[in-house]
């Protein structure tokens, strides 16, 4: 046997390095691409070739039209066990074979309190002034005393309900499923929809992309929140209406952003989230780990292993 493996979205050019691919050399020859996402047309022409192709979750999108003009394709994996970017359904349909990877759980709460500390002490203004020849040039703020509020108390959310409480702010809840006894079980006091939005100093999002999510942070929600509030989203993009934001933070409306995802991935260069003074944005980061792509790359080699041994693990759809 002498499979054609491809390793694709390797944006930062480290997927051959932080785990031992040799061990699939008996199996065929792994091959890491890059400069990806890209067209369909040109994903189809680069490949084609091969057997078996590894892709980080939500960067390149495998629909229907692509899958179809890939007739070698036997394994898809992606990084993670959820991955919106993949039709799941349309591979299974073509006898292509989807598995995942377990995520270290810990690597987005640690980005999503990082992002809070940063926007609240207004720590990107104050290193680049001193990047610049300056020196003092604001005023941070504050956490201790302050209310977050978590919007989807999942279990990224309860994890930076404990950080909130080492810190000594009071921590309430809400999404659409969260019952008051199951925010009191995290020590977490649970508010209906619109208290949540008018009294968070913080709001940060931890749900799942839905229908039911899609646009749920809107001009309304926004406009309930106290002048001088911070919004964090290290969820997805589009469960914040973008436009609106824009709106809110460049108008002052809101104190500032901190943001590692949006509805456009990567951000476009003309995106006012790349320039407004009040946003800290960084560039969907939240699983981007070492300890993370270890688990992930280490996984989606055992799942190639599983698969060629007709025993596939984990797997989707």
């Amino acid at each position: 046997m002498s499979l054609q493996i491809a390793v694709i979205d390797d944006w930062q050019q480290v997927a051959s390095s932080v785990v031992d691919w040799s061990v699939l050399d008996p199996l065929g020859q792994v091959h890491f691409l890059h400069d990806y996402p890209a067209d369909t047309v040109t994903m189809i022409e680069r490949l084609q070739g091969f057997d078996v192709i590894c892709v980080m979750r939500e960067r390149s999108p495998f629909d229907q039209a692509l899958l179809q003009g890939l007739p070698k394709l036997k394994l898809l994996v992606t990084g993670g066990m959820r991955n919106a970017a993949l039709d799941i359904p349309a591979a299974k349909a073509l006898g292509i074979q989807v598995c995942g990877t377990d995520s270290y759980k810990q690597a987005a709460p640690e980005l999503t309190w990082a992002l809070i500390m940063a926007s609240t002490r207004n720590l990107l203004a104050e290193a680049n002034a001193v990047r610049a020849g300056g020196w003092q040039v604001g005023l941070g703020g504050d956490l201790y005393g302050k209310t977050l509020g978590i919007l989807g108390l999942g279990s990224i959310g309860q994890k930076v309900a404990q950080f909130a409480q080492v810190f000594g702010m009071r921590v309430i809840a809400w999404s659409e499923n969260l019952t008051p006894q199951r925010a009191a079980e995290s020590g977490v006091t649970w508010v209906s929809k619109r208290e949540l939005f008018e009294q968070a100093d913080i709001l940060t999002i931890h749900l799942v992309l839905s229908e039911r999510s899609r646009g749920l942070v809107d001009a309304q929600a926004l406009g309930w929140m106290k002048p001088g509030a911070r919004l964090i989203n290290t969820a997805r993009g589009p469960i914040v209406d973008e436009q609106a934001l824009v709106d809110a933070l460049s108008t002052g409306r809101l104190a500032g952003a901190a943001l590692d995802v949006y509805s456009q991935e990567p951000l476009p260069h003309d995106h006012p989230f790349r320039s407004l003074p009040n946003v800290l944005a960084t560039p969907h980061v939240g699983y981007v780990s070492e300890q993370n792509y270890r688990q992930f790359y280490q996984q989606m080699i055992e799942d190639i292993q599983a698969w060629v041994n007709g025993a596939p693990i984990r797997v989707l759809g």
